[in-house]
């Protein structure tokens, strides 16, 4: 019992300890997020999150036209195998989509930001 209490008050002097240089750590770090966030703002940048929401739209494109590609190749060698490919294409199309969604938004958010 006598342990148990002694390792609560140290844990408890630790804890007061860390939390107070953990505060201060918090206020530096909220300055530099404050600069970071003032720098992102200059049209450079901008321009950055518009280019790279671009670049992701051109590579989803590329990746559902290889896959239709694909897909349509192996329905021409084995025709009576086109229900479960066509199902896998949709799928996969539907990932690199969904991929391609969300690295538009995160380029768009970098440009209108």
């Amino acid at each position: 019992m006598k342990n148990t209490i002694r390792n609560a008050i140290v844990a408890a002097g630790l804890l007061a300890v860390l939390g107070a240089s953990a505060a201060s750590a918090q206020d530096a770090l909220t300055a530099d997020t404050v600069e970071i966030a003032e720098a992102m703002r200059s049209p450079l940048y901008r321009g950055l999150g518009a280019i790279g929401a671009g670049l992701a739209v051109i590579g989803g494109a590329i990746g559902i036209g290889m896959i239709g590609k694909g897909a349509v190749e192996s329905i021409a060698r084995q025709p009576e195998a086109g229900g479960p490919i066509g199902t896998n294409m949709i799928l996969a199309a539907a990932l690199v989509e969904g991929a391609t969604l969300f690295a538009v938004v995160v380029g768009l958010l970098a440009a209108l930001g």
